[in-house]
């Protein structure tokens, strides 16, 4: 076999495609592997040009149900490779986005490295891993990828063996051929046990050693010592919004094994440094306070008398031995054999290694001190903790009404708090926080509800006295209406000791507004500006320095559609700001971004950049769940790549001035005000005012088998009903995304285009403006990614024919809208004529997509039928895996 690195992505697809091919004939014999290159030939053809649209379909209609399942996971092995070779090349090509480079573009601007500096000092950057369901691949797939991946590098550098002494192409054969007999899907449900360690994979073997590293190249760019300004945050065992299996228990367990994990990784790095710090007492002087650490540490081994360094590491590593026992239960892995107290906090165990640090340096070991593994080590501690991730609770606020509700009912402080308006429960609630006295009765009865939320309040709060108070500093309040929403929480707060009446009151934990809907969104600055009125807000606020305020992408865009979620995200951001401004207080935004277009997705970079001006900061958070958690923190260079990206987005959008003139943004955001005006009244249309647009949607999409597949804990509906208003954002993006539509990432915009009379300002906007531009060029990978001819076989699975017409006719005519009038605007003859590298991307997948669907819509009908051969299901479910890898950012 051949060394040769590859030079281009066609030639790791080529590379990787054979070999996939040699495996299928290998392993599934070659009646399958001609039958499955017949089947790819004829769509390629096809989606060339060269052949008619009927000519895949004799290939499909030959294949028996045991052949269908395994032509499903062929194409599916090869949409993963392909995603495998198009990231290596993303990373591998010239990044224009990596902090340096930020760096300097700010310092083209009058922006010094001192001014970067002073701003990171407050900032806070934090990429939140949520268990959101939209990750189709078992683990066990992902991990064979990254060593596909892995062993390409070895591949690129030229190397023949690895360093085991196999053959690099053989060992790709090798994984490929894993791939091939590993079940693709989960045969059981996730747990939030299993949602808990799979992310805990990121952080360990990402994140953990991956950061130390990157801050040393971000204090040689800055060419100063940052804070710590980019950390970890986690959903996953504290979001219990709709979620009934997330429990005061999980939370447990995730802060435990978190910590547990973090810890570990201390104690491994700990014995390393043990191991290289042999500075003999002889050959050197020695800091009296290292001395110290030394004789304190009680080891006193005679090969060790004159090595102060080893002996006051190993009374560090005994006392964080004791500290791993003390917080997760039982000894390390590696226990200390000396007996020492428990380190009560991180700082404590910074304060020792700092000692050491401080003695290398005055000593003439400055290298010692500030790089290596002493030096990353610390930087370690400094942005995990003992908690490793910042855990978010989050629940529902028609969950906080009820439960504060019943307590103040069982309290005798007032029968029916539910029925208050508005005002009246703001003045009760406040009068209840202004005293320490709490509200649950220790032998009263409660209902199950109450009970939990109770519990997982004092979780909450005994995890702030054993992991300190970084482990939980935010609670998410979904669906947030009212000020009230907030008060609530301050309430469940103080029963368990975490909000203390005052004056000011202290509050570890923070309540963050969630908005969601058009019209919370809309009202968000009133509500936070009524929110900071209040005096014992206020106090909080001002001891905290920031507040932090949470936007949903997904429920919004399900509510308004693309455009009108897009905008009314923006202004809403924008209208905050002096709110904030007036409060005296640093507004920190919190993106709930999804993976698909429809929930946000696209460029983080982008995303960030064309955040309205000032409204950054220097603090974001984004969530990055399912399939985006692989793609982006996977492998370290993908981590790497994206985690720059971030940085140096926040830095350019928070310093960076802006190159729109005011009169401009005026005349653009006037022109948005109309175009998405016309894009909700046509979406709501559709999607609310449509009679029989949910019976239609749920026979046309595979939403109901989407809910079979076990790749999450939480339910696919809030409610037990079929009204699109209570289906979870995720399966109603995903369920779209299969049948080809893309519906949620489109749809209304088209109208408002079209209506729009000034079609020179619309050209104008989208060549000027980031935010339209951005908006624009995600919608138009959307609609390339989109077939409308597919979707009209999924739509000929809909039982009214009448209805399917009339609803399916309004998609087809206004994609073609939208499609005809965003050439127009962006000076365009076809989509991505001018972003060439995902033209050819998407153009490579799409042949490789084409007969999943047709297989699946075949497999539907059957199932639909009520044929019982399990196989069918199976098949269904395999080709929602198979087309959700190929379209990528599906959910």
């Amino acid at each position: 076999m051949s060394t040769v690195p590859p030079i281009s992505q066609n030639a790791d697809i080529r590379f990787l495609g054979a070999l996939l091919g040699d495996v299928i004939r290998a392993y599934g014999g070659e009646t399958l592997f001609k039958r499955t290159e017949y089947i790819r030939a004829a769509s390629v053809d096809r989606h060339r040009g060269v052949a008619d649209s009927h000519a895949i379909d004799p290939g499909l209609g030959a294949l028996t149900l045991d052949e269908t399942l395994d032509f499903v996971r062929g194409f599916m092995l090869f949409s993963m490779l392909a995603n495998l070779a198009e990231d290596r090349q993303e990373l591998l090509s010239d990044n224009d986005v990596d902090v340096a480079r930020a760096l300097a573009r700010l310092e083209e601007n009058g922006v010094s490295r001192e001014a970067v500096l002073a701003m990171l000092q407050d900032a806070l950057i934090v990429p939140v891993l949520t268990a959101h369901p939209t990750e189709v691949r078992r683990k066990s797939m992902i991990d064979h990828r990254n060593r596909i991946a892995e062993l390409m590098r070895m591949r690129d550098a030229g190397r023949s063996e690895t360093p085991d002494g196999d053959g690099v192409e053989e060992s790709i054969f090798r994984q490929i051929a894993l791939l091939w007999q590993t079940r693709p899907l989960r045969r059981e449900r996730l747990f939030v046990a299993d949602e808990v360690e799979n992310a805990l994979s990121y952080l360990r073997d990402t994140f953990l050693p991956l950061l130390p590293g990157l801050y040393n190249r971000w204090e040689e760019a800055l060419g100063g010592i940052p804070a710590s300004f980019f950390r970890l945050g986690s959903w996953i065992g504290g979001d219990r919004d709709g979620n009934p299996y997330v429990t005061a228990e999980t939370l447990g367990l995730s802060l435990g094994r978190s910590a547990e994990t973090v810890i570990v990784s201390y104690l491994d790095a700990l014995h390393a440094i043990g191991a290289e710090l042999s500075i003999s007492s002889e050959l050197a002087d020695i800091d009296p306070a290292v001395l110290a650490l030394a004789d304190a540490s009680g080891d006193d081994a005679p090969s060790r008398r004159d090595e102060p360094y080893r002996r006051a590491i190993a009374g560090i590593y005994a006392r964080l031995a004791a500290t791993h026992e003390n917080l997760v239960g039982g000894p390390p892995p590696r226990p200390s054999s000396l007996a020492a107290e428990p380190y009560t906090t991180p700082e404590a165990l910074e304060t020792d290694l700092r000692t050491i640090a401080r003695a290398l340096a005055e000593s003439g070991g400055e290298t010692l001190a500030s790089s290596g593994a002493l030096g990353r080590l610390i930087r370690a501690i400094k942005t995990f903790g003992f908690h490793l991730a910042a855990l978010d609770m989050r629940q529902n606020s028609a969950v906080h009404e009820r439960v504060v509700g019943e307590l103040l009912r069982t309290a005798g402080v007032d029968a029916d708090y539910e029925a208050l308006d508005e005002e009246a429960r703001v003045a009760l609630l406040r009068t209840e926080l202004a005293s320490p006295r709490p509200l649950a009765v220790p032998h009263g009865y409660y209902s199950d509800e109450t009970r939990s939320e109770l519990a997982i309040m004092a979780a909450a709060a005994e995890a702030h006295r054993r992991y300190g108070d970084g482990c939980i500093t935010n609670y998410i309040v979904s669906m947030t209406e009212t000020a009230s929403d907030l008060l609530e929480v301050h309430i469940l707060l103080r029963e368990a000791g975490l909000y203390r009446p005052g004056n000011p009151p202290a509050a570890p934990v923070m309540a963050v507004p969630l908005f969601e809907t058009i019209g919370d969104l809309e009202r968000a600055p009133d509500i936070m500006r009524f929110y900071f009125g209040l005096p014992e807000i206020a106090g909080l606020v001002s001891a905290r320095g920031h507040q932090e305020v949470m936007i949903g992408y997904s429920d919004s865009n399900k509510d308004g559609g693309y455009l009108t979620s897009g905008w009314v995200l923006s202004r809403a951001s924008e209208a905050l700001d002096p709110v904030f401004q007036e409060a005296g207080a640093t507004m920190q935004l919190f993106h709930g971004r999804g993976g698909s277009v429809g929930r946000g997705g696209g460029s983080a970079f982008e995303a960030i950049r064309g955040q309205p001006a000032g409204t950054v900061n220097g603090r974001i958070r984004i969530t990055e769940q399912g399939e985006v958690i692989a793609a982006k923190y996977g492998t370290p260079d993908a981590a790497r790549a994206n985690i720059d990206s971030m940085v140096s987005a926040t830095l350019l959008a928070t310093l960076e001035p802006e190159t729109l003139a005011p009169a401009d943004r005026r005349r653009f955001s006037a022109a948005m005000d109309t175009l998405s005006a016309t894009a909700f009244k046509a979406y709501r249309g559709l999607v609310y005012e449509s009679a029989g647009f949910t019976e239609f949607f749920r026979q046309m999409t595979p939403i109901s088998e989407i809910a079979t597949l076990k790749i999450g804990s939480r339910p696919a509906s809030r409610k037990t009903s079929d009204a699109i208003e209570d289906l979870r954002a995720i399966p109603w993006v995903f369920s779209w995304s299969q049948a080809r539509v893309m519906l949620p990432g489109w749809y209304g915009v088209g109208h408002a285009l079209a209506a729009f009379e000034d079609k020179g300002l619309l050209r104008e906007m989208a060549e000027a403006w980031p935010f339209l531009k951005m908006t624009l060029g995600n919608m138009e990978m959307v609609l390339a990614k989109s077939d409308m001819g597919i979707a009209a076989k999924y739509a000929g699975l809909v039982e009214d024919r009448e209805l399917a017409d009339r609803l399916f006719g309004d998609i087809r005519a206004s994609w073609d809208v939208t499609h005809d009038t965003l050439l127009e605007i962006t000076d365009q003859t076809r989509l991505l004529e001018n972003a060439p590298k995902l033209d050819t991307s998407i153009r490579l997948r799409l042949p490789y997509i084409e007969p999943l669907n047709l297989l699946q819509i075949e497999l539907l009908k059957r199932h639909r039928a009520g044929e019982d051969d399990p196989r069918i299901p199976e098949g269904i479910q395999l080709s929602i895996n198979a087309i959700a890898t190929a379209l990528r950012n599906s959910g």
